[in-house]
């Protein structure tokens, strides 16, 4: 989303943050606190942004919970039902955050949600205003968390926004007391979602910038973006995947690399696309956040989002994102370790071109496999047997996602 400056802020931001602001910054990528017990898999579920963005009512949530069951989705493993910005009202004359009037009553909609078998997330930042213009968290930040924690929200999504104005008028010119106030902003919403001793999810926005993946888990969140916001075309999803080599390392059970949410079924992107963007982000071991019209999506689209074998991929309880191994032209060779040995092995035609320019010839080698390896293709749940040099044919952003279930 798009930033929006902000102002009068200076004295507020150095009254709420000085204390918190003191803590020594680290780097080390340590795991959320064990109390808060969630996204030990990366989350699955629905958040409102990329279909609705600022239209997104009370009835629109609801209607997305009753898909999301209708659909097969949340026996498929999903879960959460997200509220974007745009949902924030103003403060009464005690500090407390109303909801507007697209969302008459937050109790009552999560009580809806939770009927469901679902549960409910929500959004703010720790800025005076959120992306979209609305009210912020600056200031009441334990007040707002015990507020949703009355309600039953389950997940908060926490955008960086106006708050990178509190860092340029509180140090000017200072990029490192910058990164300081910014990571004590966090850590204060982490501390206090923990405070509330409701178990949330806690997501971190910033737009992919700062390294948050270096800094983010110390603040007690389950996952952070890596990139900026996503687009439901190929050449921004493909970008976006580009962007994720070199930060497996920096992911694994609570704690998560987050490459935006889901563009399936959106804009103008075809059924290959769809499938490979949803196989890469199992592969990054990613959390799974449709973002389309559920009520109306096409049944394609949901025999995509619903895949058993790619969600359990993505959902593998070892908790080791993939990796890039091996480019060769227009194609991708991605691994991911798995849950008892097993191994994931994608192959991915990014060019624009139908097919490869000539036959793909998968070297095995380069994978650390020696001798013909057997497993099950994923889309087509076909037994396949892969062997060194073998000529592969992918049809333009198409791929081929194989799970070893012993290689060797």
């Amino acid at each position: 989303m798009r930033l929006v400056a902000s102002s009068a802020i200076a004295v507020l931001a150095l009254a709420t943050l000085t204390a918190a602001s003191q803590t020594p910054r680290t780097h080390k990528a340590t795991q959320p606190p064990r109390s808060q017990m969630v996204a030990q898999t990366p989350p699955m579920g629905w958040n409102s942004w990329n279909y609705f963005r600022r239209n997104v009512t009370d009835k629109d949530i609801r209607a997305a919970a009753d898909a999301m069951v209708a659909s097969g989705m949340r026996d498929a493993g999903y879960v959460y039902v997200n509220i974007d910005d745009t949902w924030e009202g103003e403060r009464d004359a005690n500090g407390e955050l109303q909801s507007n009037s697209k969302f008459p009553d937050m109790k009552a909609l999560a009580d809806y949600v939770h009927s469901k078998g679902l549960k409910l997330g929500i959004y703010s930042s720790p800025g005076p205003k959120t992306c979209a213009g609305f009210e912020g968290s600056l200031g009441h930040e334990a007040q707002d968390v015990r507020l949703f924690a009355s309600w039953g929200i389950d997940y908060l999504k926490y955008d960086l926004c106006s708050f990178r104005g509190v860092m340029r008028t509180q140090a000017p010119n200072d990029p490192a007391e910058q990164m300081r106030l910014m990571e004590a902003a966090f850590t204060k919403m982490g501390n206090a979602l923990r405070a509330t001793g409701r178990p949330m999810v806690y997501s971190l926005s910033m737009g992919g910038r700062d390294a948050a993946w270096e800094w983010a888990p110390s603040t007690g969140a389950n996952l952070w973006r890596t990139t900026r916001d996503i687009q439901p075309n190929w050449d921004r999803i493909y970008a976006i995947l580009s962007q994720q080599d070199g930060l497996a390392r920096y992911a694994g059970p609570g704690h998560w690399n987050d490459p935006d949410m889901l563009e399936v079924g959106n804009g103008k992107l075809t059924l290959a696309e769809d499938r490979s963007h949803f196989s890469i982000w199992a592969m990054l071991a990613a959390p799974l956040l449709a973002g389309n019209d559920l009520p109306h999506m096409t049944p394609e689209v949901r025999d995509v989002l619903t895949n058993r074998d790619v969600i359990a991929l993505d959902q593998d309880r070892l908790g080791r994102e993939g990796s890039r191994i091996y480019t060769e032209g227009e194609v991708d060779v991605w691994t991911r370790h798995l849950v008892g040995g097993a191994l994931a092995v994608a192959v991915l035609n990014a060019g624009a071109n139908r097919y490869s320019s000539h036959p793909f010839h998968l070297n095995l080698a380069k994978l650390g496999l020696h001798g013909p390896q057997r497993g099950k293709d994923l889309w087509t749940g076909k037994e396949v047997t892969l062997t060194s040099n073998m000529p592969i044919e992918i049809a333009s952003h198409d791929i081929l996602l194989v799970r070893l279930p012993q290689p060797k």
